[in-house]
């Protein structure tokens, strides 16, 4: 990701010139996944969506992160997956510990930016497709069997075993350091490293 402060012309220019670096090296820029845009237009990378946009009740605009849509329909199809009728012969508890590992995978590595209304969206489909896992597996079960059983707080557990609960995850928003971040490169005119500098 390359960052440029000033219009399309400029970035046209400089997205030449990093192709004119990489050539040497045997790389080259993909057409397919290089793109130009505007910061405020949004654009993805690394599976987030990074937008600048106005703060609510303030005229300043800040740049955002959101988990981007591509990412949130890979898990959901994870999900989706692993809760399928063809999977409904296993125990409630090993549907748990599989469903789990990818939400929490999933929530920890998103968890930077600002992911809460993403992480109750897929709060509320996980919970969704395992109440559907376990009338399939039941067919016969009353609700208020399944709530005894399997949904105590009407939450899925088997034993000690509970749902990863995607909506529980903080957000953890990076804090800019600006000029704070220490410099590996010597200091002007000394041609030594801060820390060695006179």
């Amino acid at each position: 990701m390359v960052v440029v402060s000033g219009d399309r012309d400029h970035a046209e220019s400089l997205k030449t010139e990093v192709a004119g670096v990489l050539a040497p090296m045997g790389l080259r820029l993909s057409e397919e996944k290089t793109t130009v845009c505007h910061i405020d237009e949004g654009f993805d990378f690394l599976g987030f969506h990074i937008q600048r946009k106005q703060s609510r009740g303030k005229q300043k605009r800040y740049v955002y992160a959101y988990p981007s849509k591509k990412a949130l329909a890979s898990v959901t199809e994870k999900v989706r997956a692993l809760t399928t009728g063809r999977t409904k012969n296993q125990a409630l508890k090993v549907l748990l510990h599989r469903l789990n590992a990818v939400l929490r995978g999933w929530t920890n590595y998103f968890r930077y930016g600002v992911p809460t209304a993403t992480f109750n969206y897929l709060r509320a489909f996980a919970w969704r497709r395992v109440v559907r896992w376990l009338r399939r597996k039941h067919p016969g079960i009353t609700w208020k069997e399944l709530r005894s059983r399997h949904l105590p707080g009407w939450w899925p557990t088997d034993g000690e075993v509970k749902m990863f609960n995607p909506g529980g995850v903080a957000a953890n928003r990076y804090l800019y350091r600006g000029a704070r971040i220490p410099s590996p490169w010597s200091q002007e005119g000394t041609g030594r490293p801060p820390d060695q500098a006179a």
